[in-house]
């Protein structure tokens, strides 16, 4: 019953982000200076800088326990699945750049990590876009051709993980 729930929950996410106004472009910069560039479209996300890639965008915050839970599962992915995946995670608890970074640092991250203050725009657009609360972890997660395969508030586990890029992968 509660993966019925579930299913039917991300199935009504994904219809409200189909239906949204898309054409937006936004820009961020991860913590390493890298500027990404965000193109909204009918379906979803076009990231340049991730092209051809599955990308698992998780909104995380510094003081989180399940955000901070999920982390050895994403630097496990980033490792298994390099080239094949883009994670981005983007903190939302007020950390700045230079914190961030520290984080990522002190956590040994081997993936993008990105400050809301270099992403405000882009954290509101998502927000609006999927519905999304504010809850965290928030997970989207797009596959290679730019389209919103899955959304989810709350931590999603390794082996949910390892599913959706098995089933994106396809």
């Amino acid at each position: 019953m509660k993966k019925i729930l579930f299913l039917i929950s991300s199935v009504l996410i994904i219809l409200n982000v189909a239906h949204a106004k898309p054409s937006e472009n936004f820009t961020f910069t991860d913590t390493n200076g890298k500027v990404f560039h965000v193109q909204g479209t009918k379906d979803g996300l076009i990231i340049p800088e991730a092209r051809g890639k599955i990308i698992f965008l998780e909104f995380f915050g510094h003081k989180c326990p399940p955000c901070i839970a999920s982390i050895p599962h994403y630097k496990s992915l980033q490792t298994k699945y390099n080239g094949k995946i883009q994670i981005i995670a983007i903190e939302v608890q007020g950390l700045n750049n230079a914190q961030v970074k520290n984080f990522a640092k002190q956590k040994g991250l081997n993936y993008t990590t990105v400050s809301q203050e270099k992403s405000e725009n882009f954290v509101n657009y998502i927000a609006s876009r999927a519905g999304w609360s504010g809850a965290i972890p928030y997970l989207v997660v797009i596959d290679k051709k730019g389209v919103v395969q899955f959304m989810q508030a709350g931590s999603i586990g390794q082996s949910g993980l390892e599913a959706l890029i098995k089933e994106l992968s396809k």
